[in-house]
């Protein structure tokens, strides 16, 4: 039947989806007479990747999404020397082949646009054991390169995404014309009468410093930004899936180095060439940095607690000791933090990701830092007291000393 096939004109592939084998299977029939089928079921020739099966099988049972690139990294570390062709021939073999209509892609020019997006996770950090965390990739993806930046962080506020654009921006050294958003709470309010979308104007604000315009795709398109969305996938399968991490910034630090080391030098299945040359080419196409920084302004009123310290994202930031006040104005930069009393700020803090941290700078604390450092310090050796006589004891001592000088002169 293999014989027939093939010269009926079939490939490979296709013989092997009709009859539901394996392609390598129907190379090694045709290799063989058509009448010498007991000799072709005979042939078992050792293959490199046959130690790793087992490896192979368990992985995928546990995470069905891991790519062939990802698996052939794990590999290579357990000692594995073989091809990559070897790998998908087998993966291609022990789980289905994804079934997709086809679509028509649309390709931007170089520094023309980018898109943005949340994608949501679930995972158990190990300085945290059973509680299972939510937390959020932030990404932005250039449409001509598929240059990825991204984050994960554990919220999705509008400060979160001002922050995240401008950390973006800065990493890809320059800013698109155009950033694409679904609709997403902190990008778009809604609709006027004419139907026309209304953005965030915070968010309009920071894009206009950048010298970029946004654009909401339609409800329920997802595939308007597709290119995002298959870097969610690529993300979960080639990073995310199976790996466990101590805390967010360890995770964010491995994904900084996935990013530079993996994502970049992969061969992009749709450009056909290799995500960092590509994006070298697009670099100079970005518009260029402002000089300055976007720094606009998110002003909240906070109580002081009875330890001198100001709640902001369920953590705690310090304010000097003396400060006879209950109530401060706390201005939220994307970068840093500004306790205001009365028109003055007396405190400035880094705004840290975490939960339930106490951010205290030890200069607030003058009192307490005194305390420690007297704490701190060596005690001074015991001195012996000196002993007080008369005045004319020590006269009486310079007269006979004053004799004795007489007597060595003769």
């Amino acid at each position: 039947m293999i014989h027939q096939l093939r010269n009926d004109g079939l490939s490979i592939s296709a013989i092997a989806r009709r009859l539901n084998l394996s392609r390598p299977t129907v190379r090694k029939f045709l290799r063989c007479n058509q009448n010498d089928s007991d000799k072709a079921l005979s042939i078992r020739r050792a293959s490199k990747l046959d130690p790793y099966r087992d490896y192979l099988n368990e992985r995928l049972k546990q995470c069905p999404e891991l790519t062939g690139t990802r698996l052939l990294r794990e590999i290579n570390k357990l000692g594995y020397q073989g091809g990559y062709s070897i790998l998908t021939e087998y993966l291609s073999d022990i789980r289905p082949r994804s079934q997709s209509a086809f679509e028509v892609r649309f390709e931007t020019p170089a520094g023309q646009q980018a898109q943005v997006d949340f994608a949501h996770f679930r995972t158990e950090f190990l300085d945290d054991p059973g509680a299972l965390r939510c937390i959020w990739l932030f990404a932005m993806v250039l449409g001509y390169s598929r240059k990825l930046w991204g984050e994960f962080c554990l919220r999705q506020d509008l400060s979160t995404v001002i922050e995240k654009h401008i950390k973006a921006f800065t990493a890809l050294g320059g800013s698109p014309r155009q950033v694409v958003y679904d609709r997403m709470k902190t990008a778009v309010i809604g609709e006027d009468e004419k139907g026309d979308v209304i953005y965030n104007q915070s968010l309009l604000s920071m894009l206009n410093h950048y010298g970029a315009t946004p654009w909401a795709c339609q409800p329920y398109r997802a595939k308007t930004k597709g290119k995002i969305e298959r870097n969610f996938s690529y993300v979960r399968s080639s990073f995310f899936a199976g790996s466990r991490f101590e805390n967010l910034a360890q995770l964010n630090d491995q994904f900084a180095s996935w990013q530079t080391e993996v994502a970049d030098q992969r061969v992009h299945g749709t450009t056909g060439r290799i995500v960092a040359e590509m994006f070298d080419e697009e670099r100079s196409a970005l518009q260029p940095l402002p000089k300055i920084p976007y720094q606009a302004l998110l002003s909240i009123e906070r109580k002081v607690n009875r330890e001198g310290m100001v709640a902001y994202r369920n953590n705690w930031y310090s304010i000097p000791d003396g400060c006879d006040t209950r109530i401060v104005e706390v201005q939220v930069l994307p970068f840093e933090l500004r306790i205001v009393n009365q028109g003055e700020v007396i405190a400035r803090h880094d705004i840290v990701s975490g939960k339930g941290e106490r951010v205290i700078n030890p200069a607030h604390r003058k009192v307490e830092y005194l305390r420690q450092i007297e704490a701190s310090e060596p005690p001074l050796p015991d001195t012996p007291a000196v002993l007080r006589r008369p005045l004319e004891v020590y006269q009486a001592v310079g007269q006979q000393l004053a004799a004795q000088s007489k007597k060595v002169d003769r």
